[in-house]
């Protein structure tokens, strides 16, 4: 009769609380990277519904300055008024493609009086100092401008803008209307897309992002596999040590021998002779 009774022992049962713990880990995992492909499908979503949608008026979009939902990230909104050029603001460490530089706000007052934050895109850092060379300016006079909405950022920490200058850390609105001195949209900004009249040159504007979902799906199927591993490799250290300490049952002698005449009986590949090879070394 064959003898199981050594995966009862303290060693095994130890092997087994491992194996549980490591699959527990890797099932959490996979569903976190799970939770992480769901929120870029959702982004992905929310970029086919507003990314190419026609502008409305932005009065209509944001009825209230404190106004903005997260479903409308995105949305195209379309503006009549001034740009206020002696307010405008560079936010710090926004690099792209590699290259360190700066985004161009410019507050803009509507002619309904209301102003509303407008970024004009990307400039590089200067060569010579950490500012930029050159900052195209906005056009001047009544402009109509179309920009897509995006909600307002955080404070980062311990991060401030440049005292003395109109660098700031990020696009937090609060700083900004404390900046311009005068109420401003809240809770959203504008990416612009386009301004008419159009300036002669302008910064560098945002491009529409690249959402990869399936890097998160590959993740979650691998932590699945290692979860399922943990088993399949416990199982295989099982299976050495059952047929170690039943060498001379004769059932398992059989078995091997059943096994052995049926090898015998296949046509030989290499595959085999190295399999005799690693065996004899095993013994």
């Amino acid at each position: 009769m064959t003898n199981i009774r050594f995966a009862l022992s303290r060693r095994w049962l130890g092997y087994l609380a491992v194996a549980v713990v490591f699959a527990i880990i890797c099932v959490f995992l996979a569903h976190w990277q799970w939770s992480r492909h769901d929120e870029k499908l959702a982004v992905v979503h929310q970029l086919e519904q507003t990314y190419d949608a026609d502008p409305i008026p932005l009065q209509q979009a944001l009825p209230e300055l404190s106004s903005y939902d997260a479903a409308q990230e995105w949305q195209p909104v379309e503006m009549t008024g001034r740009y206020l050029t002696d307010d405008e603001l560079l936010v710090r460490n926004r690099p792209l493609n590699g290259q360190p530089g700066f985004e161009v706000l410019v507050p803009f007052r509507t002619t309904q009086g209301e102003i509303f934050v407008v970024d004009r895109g990307w400039v590089p850092t200067g060569n010579a100092q950490d500012s930029p060379d050159v900052v195209p300016a906005p056009p001047s006079g009544d402009v109509t401008v179309v920009a897509r909405l995006k909600p307002g950022e955080p404070a980062l920490g311990d991060r401030t803008g440049v005292p003395g200058t109109n660098q700031i850390a990020t696009i937090q609105l609060s700083e900004v209307e404390s900046r311009v001195g005068q109420p401003v949209y809240s809770s959203a900004y504008g990416l612009v897309v386009s301004e008419s009249p159009a300036p002669a040159t302008a910064p560098v504007p945002s491009s529409k992002p690249e959402i990869d979902t399936g890097l998160n799906l590959s993740y979650f199927v691998q932590w699945l596999m290692f979860a399922v591993g943990a088993f399949g490799f416990l199982f295989y250290v099982f299976r050495q040590e059952y047929r170690n300490q039943n060498a001379d049952d004769d059932e398992l002698v059989e078995r091997e021998a059943e096994r052995q005449r049926r090898r015998d009986a296949r046509p030989r590949h290499d595959n085999d002779v190295e399999d005799e090879i690693l065996d004899g070394a095993r013994r």
